[in-house]
């Protein structure tokens, strides 16, 4: 990955935008595609979708979903000592959480804070083999009770107080790659299309809001563009690290390539357009077995209006949920190329209605000319 791509990648991952808060991160995107694609707008959920026009009316509009907020905390009580109480914004594991460095996001700026809790030698051993639950957790600003009280409100939102790095063998880590990794995709994604002249039919990149408490910045997207097909972005659990079940969760490894799922959420001719472009493309994938819903925009965006057509791609990640989840920057950039292949293969005569003969075999596109900046 070009250091220039690595750069934007670090700035979205370090743009805060826990559920709910988004701004920061939505801003970012439009300074990002503002110069490339031909209409950016922003929803009153708060999503952000930028329009590249096609060259050829007939041709199918694409849609690619990837969720831009993060999961966090949220204040919920100031106590008179000036300790922060907080509930969970998104799916946060409380025992991940004492001794970390907290971002609270204020009105009038941003404010270290310590998640903490009784040290070891004052809990007692009963306690010791239980997690402490959020609700025995706070957040210790350092400032006196005044000065707390008249800086922080209730509903102010939280954040992991880590950035990006890059460490061993073409591996990153950093909070939220879930899904701000995807939102990189989704811009490159659009870059490369532009360089490559244009798909046939529209597409229209989607920084969604919410997923993580219910995809809700897809389902008004989705509803609002309507796309004749769409894809949804996320990472998935990589399972190449001891203590995961492969036989329950599946055999997935960071640097071995994206990852197409299947199942009854995945409309069967995009994946196997999606697995065509790959095979074209040369490019190393995964399959992951989806049997029910996938707790992911695709899920959202497959059931709207009378029905769209979704398929679902994402990249390994290590430790999801935590502050120190791990890509293989490979696997981002293999994605890219894979998405701007299917996007470049869509033609007026593609069909998604399955077992009506919609498959592809795989064309030759114009993937050439959308090689690496």
């Amino acid at each position: 990955m070009k250091k220039k791509h690595v750069k934007f990648l670090k700035q979205l991952l370090e743009t805060p935008s826990p559920t709910g808060f988004e701004e920061p991160s939505a801003a970012l995107v439009r300074e990002r595609l503002g110069g490339v694609a031909d209409e950016v707008s922003t929803d009153t959920m708060g999503s952000v979708s930028a329009v590249l026009e096609g060259t050829d009316r007939e041709a199918p509009t694409l849609m690619l979903a990837a969720h831009m907020d993060e999961i966090g905390l949220m204040v919920t009580y100031i106590s008179d000592d000036g300790f922060l109480s907080v509930a969970a914004l998104g799916g946060v594991d409380a025992a991940i959480l004492p001794g970390m460095r907290v971002d609270v996001h204020t009105e009038s700026g941003v404010l270290r804070g310590i998640v903490g809790r009784k040290p070891i030698h004052l809990i007692e051993p009963d306690e010791r083999k239980s997690v402490t639950p959020l609700s025995g957790l706070v957040i210790d600003l350092g400032l006196k009770p005044k000065r707390v009280k008249k800086l922080v409100s209730v509903g102010d939102p939280i954040t992991f107080g880590v950035g990006f790095e890059r460490f061993g063998d073409g591996m990153a880590v950093s909070k939220c790659f879930d899904d701000k990794c995807g939102v990189w995709v989704a811009c490159r994604v659009m870059e490369k299309l532009a360089g490559a002249g244009r798909a046939a039919g529209d597409f229209i990149a989607v920084a969604t809001t919410q997923e993580e408490i219910g995809t809700r910045g897809a389902m008004t997207a989705a509803h609002a563009w309507n796309p004749d097909v769409a894809l949804a972005f996320d990472v998935t659990h990589a399972t190449d690290y001891p203590g995961i079940d492969k036989t329950k969760y599946g055999n997935i490894v960071c640097g071995a390539g994206p990852v197409i799922a299947r199942g009854p959420n995945i409309n069967p001719v995009v994946f196997e357009r999606l697995v065509a472009a790959a095979k074209a493309e040369g490019i190393p994938y995964q399959l992951e077995a989806e049997p029910s819903v996938t707790g992911t925009d695709a899920r959202a965006i497959q059931v709207t209006r009378s029905g769209i057509p979704t398929g679902l791609i994402s990249v390994p990640l290590r430790y999801m949920h935590t502050p120190t989840e791990v890509v293989c920057l490979a696997d981002l950039d293999a994605t890219v190329r894979l998405i701007t292949r299917f996007a470049l293969d869509l033609t007026a005569e593609a069909s998604f209605v399955p077992g009506m003969g919609g498959a592809i075999a795989g064309g030759d596109g114009d993937a050439e000319a959308a090689g690496e900046e």
